[in-house]
């Protein structure tokens, strides 16, 4: 089945966290508690990513039909919403009253089928992540329409997984508990434990798969977490979709290499020094908690350097 270049959509998840409204209220609900409030707060800093991330896209994807932008009732400022393909969608629009205010991406990650005239094939993407050459549809879809779903190979991870729990009993990070909560999920119910992990970049999925997922198959499970306004110990990371997908035969593996997808810290020169080498098709720029001011503003100046041409999507 040939697909449609005109069909796919592109949804960004993204937030201002400099916004001092946002802050305020993300303060407000906190209220005294630490919920991995330090390592979590990069997470939401805005270096206006997102800006040259969309130049990655007009410059290698401009096939892609709309281009929503998952937001909390916020939009960049130098946005130009006029544009037909741009789509801000407030996140208070898709999500329930028991699941706001929303401060937990895997939440809302959950709720995608939901935005408004969303293609049936559709890819996500957070701002930190980018094109680097160009692709086509059949870089994200096969030929039957199923989803290309690309993972980063980690063998014997449930066995590492139980050594340092059970064995070491070091704690895990609550980002690494969410992908072993949805592949312990889906080992019950297919029988298979799959060991790849995100690549942390643009991923595609059917709105129909998602859909399914989360309200059928696994309808009970993320209808708790639903309830997780912040990053919590029984959140399901969306890897679920792509298991599913796999096990269901509803999707084509694809291991990562680091010449596919290269995952950079920010305050670290040698990967720099690494992406520009290797020039893989996808990478992302991932402000960790060891970056400071100084890291964020020569990663601006280096994606400025990268991408200097204005895209149709500023004002």
């Amino acid at each position: 089945m040939k697909i449609d270049i005109h069909s796919i959509d592109l949804v960004y998840l993204w937030v201002d966290g400099n916004n001092p409204e946002w802050q305020a209220k993300r303060a407000a609900f906190l209220d005294g508690k630490t919920e991995n409030l330090l390592t979590n707060y990069r997470s939401y800093l805005n270096n206006d990513e997102l800006k040259y991330s969309l130049r990655s896209i007009e410059r290698y994807a401009p096939w892609v039909r709309n281009i929503f932008i998952l937001t909390d009732n916020q939009e960049p400022k130098w946005l130009d919403i006029s544009n037909p393909k741009i789509k801000i969608i407030d996140q208070n629009d898709i999500l329930p009253n028991k699941s706001l205010p929303c401060f937990n991406s895997n939440v809302l990650e959950h709720f995608l089928y939901k935005i408004p005239n969303l293609s049936e094939y559709f890819l996500l993407s957070n701002d930190d992540m980018f094109l680097n050459r160009t692709v086509l549809p059949d870089t994200f879809f096969a030929a039957d329409g199923f989803p290309i779903i690309r993972l980063n190979q980690k063998p014997f991870r449930r066995f590492r997984w139980f050594l340092r729990e059970q064995i070491l009993k070091k704690p895990h990070k609550l980002y690494s508990k969410a992908l072993f909560n949805a592949a312990e999920l889906v080992k019950n119910k297919f029988g298979v434990f799959y060991n790849g992990l995100p690549h942390h970049n643009i991923d595609s999925y059917l709105k129909s798969d998602c859909l399914r997922v989360s309200e059928q198959i696994f309808k009970d499970e993320i209808d708790i977490m639903k309830l997780n306004h912040v990053r919590s110990s029984n959140d399901i990371q969306r890897v679920i979709y792509s298991y599913v997908a796999l096990a269901e035969k509803r999707g084509h593996l694809h291991h990562v290499s680091s010449k596919d997808s290269l995952h950079v810290h920010i305050q670290k020169e040698r990967h720099y020094e690494r992406l520009e080498k290797i020039n893989p098709t996808f990478f992302c720029m991932n402000d960790t908690e060891y970056a400071d001011d100084n890291d964020r503003m020569k990663l601006k100046e280096w994606l400025n350097n990268r991408f200097p041409k204005k895209s149709q999507f500023e004002k």
